[in-house]
């Protein structure tokens, strides 16, 4: 069943980008043949597969996985209801943080919105490619950049190259939230 979903997914996304088999093919280092096979649900490719796929459409690898309708995916706009953001595991999970993903269902997207609950210690530090904005919606944070601390109270952001070491951590009795925006170039 889930295979048949991811099969159907693929298909539908490559319509609605009017894209061909060979362009697929093109971006991905596949065969317009075996690209065949997986939209007909004839083969089950592995999820770095999968992965290659999906980047060739425009869309995170999870979106491929989803129950979506044709008449549904309406590639321009993505709407979440307050609570409803997809709980995320991601590498800050690990450190205690929380993560609540904004626009899980957006494909193509070039921004990743969440909403980040900070850990109350200083568990790890963060690294990567792209460019982050952190918004303090509730509580105190104290966020540290390249051996520099910024303490953050509620209304306060920060904009940043996500490529120098960065971390924070709440502070206070209670979690502080944040609105964090992430900017990856390799998307582009």
């Amino acid at each position: 069943m889930l295979e048949e979903r991811i099969a159907k997914n693929i298909r539908t996304l490559r319509e609605k980008k009017k894209m061909t088999l060979q362009e697929i093919a093109d971006r991905t280092g596949l065969t317009r043949s075996y690209l065949s096979k997986i939209e007909r649900s004839r083969k089950a490719p592995p999820y770095s597969t999968l992965n290659r796929i999906a980047n060739a459409l425009g869309v995170d690898v999870h979106f491929l996985f989803k129950v979506i309708l044709e008449e549904d995916i309406d590639t321009r706009i993505t709407f979440t209801k307050r609570g409803r953001g997809e709980i995320v595991e991601t590498a800050g999970a690990f450190y205690g943080y929380g993560y609540e993903a904004l626009a899980s269902n957006k494909p193509g997207k070039n921004m990743s919105p969440y909403i980040i609950e900070p850990a109350f210690e200083e568990a790890g530090v963060f690294q990567h490619e792209g460019e982050e904005l952190l918004y303090v919606l509730e509580g105190s944070h104290e966020f540290f950049y390249d051996g520099k601390s910024y303490m953050m109270e509620q209304g306060d952001s920060v904009y940043f190259d996500s490529g120098v070491p960065h971390y924070g951590r709440s502070l206070g009795k209670k979690k502080a939230r944040l609105l964090a925006v992430m900017f990856n170039y390799k998307r582009l």
